[in-house]
């Protein structure tokens, strides 16, 4: 049913967006409508049920091979109501706003059984069993030694990072409560399971693969929809004005951003220096203008993270300068460097050495910082270059690909443009794709024509 469910969507929604910048219409997103008469996107209530079949399920076919992978017999995710660990909302049903008082959840696997155990005062229901409930802190603590003791695991992981943020999220009084009521012979068996959280959080599962290229597509939507006659008046409207266009469409919709949108121009006279990290700057839109937006959204828990580009016609002017087309395709073909530089196991490090190895060659001046992308915005898995760094990064640089995870295939390129007197444009480009294994397929398509404002 919910599969289902995300094909209508995902196809109806998103199929104007899939091979270029065409936008829904404006009549559509007030309708709250797609282009099949289903709802484009979703009202709060309706949210819960296919977030939590999501949840479900990736509890079910995840979480247990991910254990076995990271060497994990029991997982904890001990929570404070105000500290809330950064992964317990990937793994409670919805609707859920807080840990309530202190809210523990116990995962443990053990050959063919894996089992699902919450020690609460307040119990979650499905798709978890209360191994205790009810009762005073003390009662709750000493009910999870018991737990513990009994299931006597090898070991036991709990969310201690020196490197990862996302998987440090025990609190420093919780570790010390924890190790406070275990038994010597348990305490020893504490290790980070910055591995586990590390997976869990990366990997996507088939439903939500289903539902991803949707809310790419609402995304990029947007951004054709701001990007337009109907928002830019050349000579008017600044490049804030933009910006706060698309934040306020996103919040009509009630789809969340992760950050603020941004928005800049370059043009004629104003210098782009070969090794300047970025070109650009925010003021007056005028005609003649190339202008540049980053957004991002979250929406049934996946975000996404988008850069795109637009130019601003001269007054007669049928078409977008020839120079300028050019430069869009080099930035597609540093895309593809990316992409076919993704091998399994390989590191972040590794795929951005073979992007520049390859950009070398074509003597393109390309920068690559592409992250991970999935139930955070910037979400971990491995770093594929810095904005500030196109050597190598330690650490999260250095952890390799897996399948089924996804990424804001996010870098630029400088090109001269002969209408422009050579002077350099830089074509700043994210679009949001996913590596199956063997290759890296866009969600909801990527930008190869200009978006065109007249």
């Amino acid at each position: 049913m919910v599969r289902a469910f995300f094909i209508v969507l995902s196809l109806s929604v998103f199929h104007a967006a899939i091979h270029g910048p065409a936008a829904l219409s404006q009549d559509l997103f007030d309708q709250g409508r797609s282009v099949s008469g289903e709802r484009a996107v979703l009202d709060f209530r309706d949210r819960i049920a296919p977030e939590n079949d999501v949840t479900s399920d990736r509890l079910k076919t995840l979480l247990p091979a991910l254990m076995d992978e990271t060497g994990i017999d029991m997982w904890l995710v001990i929570n404070r109501e105000y500290a809330e660990d950064p992964v317990y909302f990937s793994l409670v049903p919805q609707p859920a706003f807080a840990a309530r008082r202190t809210t523990i959840l116990v995962f443990y696997k053990h050959g063919d059984l894996f089992e699902r155990l919450t020690v609460n005062r307040y119990p979650l229901g499905e798709p978890y069993e209360a191994a205790w409930e009810g009762g005073d802190l003390d009662e709750q603590w000493r009910a999870l030694a018991d737990l513990i003791a009994e299931k006597d695991p090898d070991r036991i992981g709990i969310n201690v990072s020196a490197d990862w943020p996302v998987a440090d999220g025990l609190t420093h009084g919780l570790h010390k409560r924890l190790v406070a009521e275990l038994p010597d012979h348990l305490s020893d068996r504490l290790v980070s399971a910055e591995d586990l959280v590390i997976r869990w959080i990366e990997t996507r599962s088939e439903l939500e693969m289903e539902a991803y290229g949707h809310v790419v597509g609402l995304a990029r939507s947007v951004i054709s929809e701001a990007f337009s006659s109907r928002v830019i008046t050349p000579g008017v409207t600044t490049t804030d004005d933009v910006a706060w266009y698309i934040r306020q469409r996103f919040e009509d919709l009630n789809l969340a951003p992760w950050f603020n949108p941004y928005v800049n121009v370059q043009r004629p006279g104003l210098a782009c220096e070969a090794d300047q990290p970025f070109c650009g700057i925010e003021g007056k839109i005028l005609r003649g203008d190339i202008i540049h937006t980053d957004v991002g959204i979250c929406y049934l828990k996946l975000c996404t993270d988008t850069q795109e580009m637009g130019y601003v016609a001269h007054l007669g002017e049928n078409d977008v300068p020839d120079g300028l087309k050019a430069a869009l395709a080099v930035g597609n073909t540093w895309q593809d460097h990316l992409t076919t530089s993704y091998k399994l196991g390989r590191t972040g490090n590794q795929v951005l050495a073979a992007t520049r190895e390859k950009c070398d060659a074509d003597g393109m001046n390309c920068a690559t910082y592409t992250h991970p992308l999935g139930m955070f915005g910037h979400a971990p898995g491995p770093t594929i270059g810095m904005w500030d760094n196109q050597g190598d990064t330690p650490v999260r640089g250095d952890w390799p690909v897996y399948a089924n995870t996804c990424y804001a295939i996010e870098g630029n390129v400088k090109v001269p443009v002969p209408e422009w007197d050579g002077q350099l444009a830089q074509i700043k480009l994210e679009q949001d794709a996913c590596f199956d294994g063997e290759n890296v397929d866009y969600l909801a398509g990527r930008q190869t024509d200009w978006h065109v404002i007249r």
